[in-house]
């Protein structure tokens, strides 16, 4: 006797459950780990948005259990969650986009980079458009990542919310 092929719906519901479980423990470890991190450096800003962050996590840890409680007000959960994080990352990278601080940034420098600069023949003031591109180009990678990942992540929920809704509408499986 051969088993049912799972309908397109049970399909896009097990998908969404993969996808949750994985991204949301994902966000919120990591996210939590950072937040630690931040917290013990003094960075109570960091802190601040690093537990933003672990709450997005933690909202699309509970979109998932909803949806395997089969109830699909979990859809609105994970693309919230989403939403949360994408703002969370959006808002920290355009503050920094804004605050470059060339004085800080040098003051970064160790004595062996001193070293090897004076090596090369160079001044730390021949390094600062260096240092200050680099600085723009991290933030700026990061909104991007996470506007196509967040967003697109958020999209692909929501785009999912019919299929599941109707998956979730049919009588369990009993194989799965």
């Amino acid at each position: 006797m051969s088993t049912p092929t799972p309908s397109p719906q049970a399909r896009a519901l097990q998908r969404v459950l993969s996808i949750s479980r994985l991204n949301g423990w994902s966000v919120a470890v990591i996210a939590g780990l950072g937040t630690l991190v931040t917290l013990l450096l003094g960075d109570f800003s960091g802190t601040f948005v690093g537990l933003l962050a672990v709450s997005s996590g933690v909202m699309e840890i509970r979109g998932h259990r909803q949806l395997k409680r089969r109830d699909p007000e979990g859809m609105k959960w994970l693309v919230r969650a989403q939403l949360l994080l994408l703002g969370v990352m959006l808002v920290y990278c355009i503050t920094r986009l804004g605050s470059f601080d060339a004085d800080t940034a040098m003051a970064n420098l160790t004595p062996d980079m001193e070293a090897v600069l004076q090596e090369a023949g160079l001044h730390r003031s021949d390094i600062l458009p260096l240092v200050r591109t680099a600085y723009l180009a991290t933030y700026a990678a990061v909104a991007l990542t996470c506007l196509i990942y967040q967003g697109g992540l958020a999209l692909y929920y929501r785009s999912r919310i019919r299929p599941v809704t109707e998956a979730l509408a049919e009588p369990p499986s009993l194989h799965g």
